[in-house]
């Protein structure tokens, strides 16, 4: 029998049989790792345990304890026990694609009798128990793609799948009956498929295109242990009480309507408010700091884009070009810095005019797929909160250390304290993606690691995250829900200047090219609130609080006049306040207040009226505390000043 060699983790190379199994090379090593084994690797790609290997390859044993690959691996079995347990649930069932990942795994169904909904998949998980409690055998086998096509005629999805796949013969696996294919490894039985969880339905456009048919998708989950899927459903659970989009909905934030739009915002009045104190506080912040507002058109001719290298490099992005017909081709601008280029050729620029800070929030628009749209945070059209810095070569490292400065500030204000810094680089060997000059590239990477290193600060390095046209400084933080996003960058660019043949007059008399610092403090109005929401889980701090003070009068007729008084206190001081004079009942009025998350409730009856005071309930609090109304309205003031953080004696931050 011929030999084959397999390369281990360790570089030991061992001689087999053609033919052994990645389970028979488990149990050759130890007969506890043959009883741990789920999958094997195979040039770094999984495969079943039992699946025969016939040339060299390096090799690795998958065992239970390696959590990603041994999870796909359970997970993928999972899917195929729902399918078949689905399948026998509603017999005209059809199946598009499915994957196991780290966050679970789901499968894309249809059905002309009805979609699965959520209340049927108790009764599928009961299915799928009885078919694990048989721990029937996965049969694995090699089908001819014709038998494939032959068996699966009727399915317009699996008939679509088996259409890509090049190969002429094709694994299959047949589970009581039911035969699929289209997974790269799965459990050898059943036995260790004791925790899992069907979690919710949603629509999917069938391959992601919303020109496709709209499938249902089940989502679910499964762990070799039980702790894995406790710990797993306590943190959704603790997502679902942040989702921006829920919360969005329940505290009339916002809405997307695909029916009008995918992808499109509209901002309620509620959520509106919230955009506008953020707007202004932002505006008025980089004016401080010596930026200079401006308003740019959301429409620019291509030729633009093309100069800048947009076209060529982030094509697949932006929306198709509006054809004009006289030869003008106008595109909806995917970035603001070809915008703000032209604002400062618009001029001739000297020496004396650097650093020129310009800054705008600017409407932009991103060909997203439908597929990857969600809430505010992937969304179509958006508004950047973005500036650029033109400089001199010796301006650029006290320039990058004022916007980090003025960065952390507006951190401060939003109480956001857990980020990390990453420097981001370019990928020397991709070509395609990234501008073709070596020089420039080193320079600018070396530049910008430098006022890192001189500033003290601690970061880390990231190949491959850099933009297009040169490195930048990332800030990442951890959202609510423990993921990590990008919220606001700093880039270095060499590139866009030398592009436009943008130049000032140096105290020389010559021309110099200046250098464009890019970077966005708040990252876009959409992206921002949405993490914000999910940060604050909607009972945002007084100051950005669409209603800050709820005036609820206990009788209508003998309270309304002083809740009216005290309501004109407030708005003198600029306060967003309100007064509950609904025909409800007085408990009601109050949860509903709590329940829109207002930090103060205010409730006014006799003896407030007779005392000019006011009973005050804070947002999270069971109890109400009495306040002289005067002094109630000057520490609302104070708690706004203060960016309602806790110090709200301490001023010393507060420059605005």
């Amino acid at each position: 029998m011929s030999k084959i060699k397999l390369t281990f983790p360790d570089d030991s190379v061992k001689e087999f049989d053609e033919g052994t199994t990645t389970l028979d090379v488990a149990k050759s090593i130890s007969t506890s790792l043959g009883k741990k084994a789920v999958a094997g690797k195979l040039n770094d790609t999984l495969v079943d345990l039992e699946r025969p290997i016939k040339q060299d390859a390096k090799i690795e044993i998958i065992s239970g304890e390696d959590k990603e690959d041994a999870l796909k691996v359970l997970r993928n079995t999972a899917a195929l026990v729902f399918s078949a347990a689905a399948k026998s649930f509603k017999k005209d069932l059809h199946f598009g694609e499915k994957q196991a990942n780290d966050d679970g795994f789901y499968v894309d169904t249809d059905s002309k009798e009805g979609q699965i909904s959520v209340d049927e998949l108790k009764e599928i998980k009961a299915l799928m128990n009885k078919i694990i409690k048989n721990n029937d055998k996965i049969e694995r086998s090699m089908m001819d793609k014709d038998k494939l096509v032959e068996m699966f005629k009727d399915d317009p999805y699996k008939s679509s799948l088996i259409g890509a796949i090049e190969s002429v013969q094709i694994p299959v696996y047949t589970l009581d009956g039911f035969v699929d294919f289209g997974y790269d490894a799965v459990l050898t039985n059943l036995k260790a498929l004791k925790h899992f969880e069907l979690l919710s339905v949603a629509g999917a456009y069938w391959q992601g295109k919303s020109s496709n048919p709209m499938l249902q998708r089940i989502y679910a989950t499964a762990f070799y242990k039980e702790d894995g899927l406790e710990a797993d459903l306590k943190r959704r659970a603790e997502i679902k009480e942040r989702d921006h989009r829920t919360i969005g909905r329940d505290l009339d934030l916002f809405f997307v309507d695909p029916e009008v739009g995918a992808g499109l915002p509209y901002w309620m009045p509620n959520g509106a408010t919230i955009r506008r104190v953020i707007e202004r506080y932002i505006v008025d912040k980089e004016v401080a700091w010596g930026y200079q507002h401006v308003y740019t058109p959301i429409l620019m001719n291509l030729n633009a884009y093309k100069t800048s290298g947009h076209w060529a490099h982030y094509r697949e992005d932006m929306f198709p070009p509006m054809d004009m017909g006289d030869g003008e081709m106008l595109e909806l601008r995917p970035m603001n810095c070809p915008s703000h280029i032209q604002i400062y050729k618009h001029h001739n620029r000297s020496y004396r005019d650097l650093p020129l800070r310009i800054a705008e929030l600017g409407m932009m628009h991103r060909y997203e797929k439908s597929g990857a749209l969600s809430g505010l945070q992937r969304v179509r059209e958006m508004t950047l909160n973005d500036g650029h810095t033109f400089v001199a070569l010796d301006q650029i490292q006290e320039e990058f250390k004022r916007t980090l400065q003025l960065m952390v500030e507006v951190y401060k204000d939003f109480d956001i304290n857990d980020y990390t810094f990453r420097l981001s680089y370019r990928d020397p060997a991709n070509t395609e993606k990234y501008f073709d000059d070596d020089e420039m590239w080193n320079r600018s990477q070396s530049m910008l690691k430098a006022a890192m290193d001189d500033l003290g600060l601690k970061y880390y390095e990231a190949e491959g995250e850099a933009a297009f046209y040169g490195p930048k400084l990332d800030v990442q933080t951890k959202t609510a829900l423990g993921n990590e996003e990008t919220l606001s960058t700093i880039q270095l660019d060499f590139m866009q200047p030398e592009k436009f043949q943008l130049t000032y007059v140096g105290s020389d008399g010559e021309d110099h090219r200046p250098v464009m610092i890019h970077r966005g403090i708040v990252s876009t109005m959409e992206r921002f609130i949405a993490y914000l929401i999910e940060i604050y889980k909607g009972a945002f701090p007084t100051w950005l609080a669409p209603t800050q003070v709820r005036i609820i009068p206990v009788n209508q007729k003998l309270h309304t006049e002083y809740a009216n008084e005290v309501l004109s206190e407030l708005r003198a001081k600029n306060i967003r306040a309100e007064i509950d004079d609904r025909d409800e009942k007085m408990g009601y009025k109050i949860r509903d207040s709590q329940t829109m998350k207002i930090p103060y409730t205010v409730v006014i009856g006799d003896e407030e009226a007779k005392n000019a005071t006011v009973s005050v309930r804070k947002y999270g609090e069971d109890d109400s505390a009495s306040e002289n109304a005067k002094m109630f309205v000057s520490s609302v003031v104070a708690d706004i000043a203060n960016f309602s953080r806790k110090d709200v004696t301490d001023k010393s931050d507060n420059k605005d």
